[in-house]
């Protein structure tokens, strides 16, 4: 493969050498190259670059783990049956994500917030934001390729379009999950300050209840003569039933005025 090597850029020789480099496609005399970039899913998300130089003659696959071209057996049957293949495997493995989504909304329709709830929702939203830009580019790179070999004979058109299609597909499940997340987020937030305000309401109502034993207690605290109930044996007695009912008007008054605001 030198003559191939010799005939390709310096700069085109680098960019089929960077394994992240984003899809591209750029028309030369004498050859044409061809870099797609795709997401791979597996456990953790990457991305992977196929690169391809077409000539005339045929064309030839650049293997970045034996650092060389390989040669194609059909000028762009092969190059499409690579592709295709990548572009299935990413519609398939696309739907992880979809699973664990609607595993959080099944979650929280049964009032269960997930553990490490926001984690997760962070993770989803930087994947699949990640994998709808580099789609985005690799859906104009090929369109372009598609446009520019059209009128090519023995040129597969509906072959690439098919690939095309399958990037627009995953890009829409894209847009329609990051719509859900968003709902996710928003009902979960909701969800939140429900619990941060019934929360804050009991403690309003506790406060309200011994409000009036403090001020009792701070009176009857006091270091000074002539205090009621001070005098007798009973005193403490009399003190405990005054606080006692204090605590029952109040928690009465409370009720009443918290069933009526219900119902209003």
């Amino acid at each position: 493969m030198e003559h191939l090597e010799k005939l390709i850029d310096s700069l085109h020789l680098k960019d089929l050498h960077n394994e992240a480099h984003p899809s591209l496609f750029d028309e030369n005399e004498g050859y044409d190259m061809l870099i797609l970039r795709l997401p791979v899913i597996v456990q953790t998300l990457t991305m992977k670059s196929w690169g391809f130089v077409i000539t005339p003659r045929g064309s030839y696959f650049y293997d970045p783990v034996k650092k060389g071209f390989e040669a194609l057996d059909d000028r762009f049957n092969a190059p499409y049956q690579i592709l295709d293949k990548a572009a299935d495997q990413l519609l398939k493995s696309f739907m992880q994500y979809q699973d664990l989504i609607e595993d959080m909304e099944e979650f929280l329709y049964q009032d269960k917030t997930p553990r490490e709830f926001m984690r997760t929702w962070m993770d989803l939203k930087r994947d699949i934001l990640r994998i709808e830009r580099v789609l985005l580019r690799a859906s104009v790179t090929m369109k372009n390729f598609i446009d520019y070999y059209e009128k090519t004979e023995q040129f597969p058109l509906n072959h690439y379009i098919d690939i095309t299609e399958h990037l627009e597909r995953t890009m829409h499940s894209c847009t329609l999950q990051m719509s859900k997340l968003d709902y996710l987020y928003s009902f979960h937030r909701a969800r939140t300050n429900e619990r941060m305000n019934t929360l804050i309401t009991t403690l309003t109502i506790i406060s309200a209840i011994f409000l009036p034993l403090n001020l009792i207690v701070g009176f009857f605290g006091m270091n000074t003569s002539g205090l009621p109930f001070s005098q007798g044996s009973s005193g403490t007695l009399y003190a405990f039933f005054l606080m006692l009912s204090l605590i029952l008007i109040s928690g009465a008054v409370l009720y009443f005025w918290k069933r009526r605001t219900e119902r209003s």
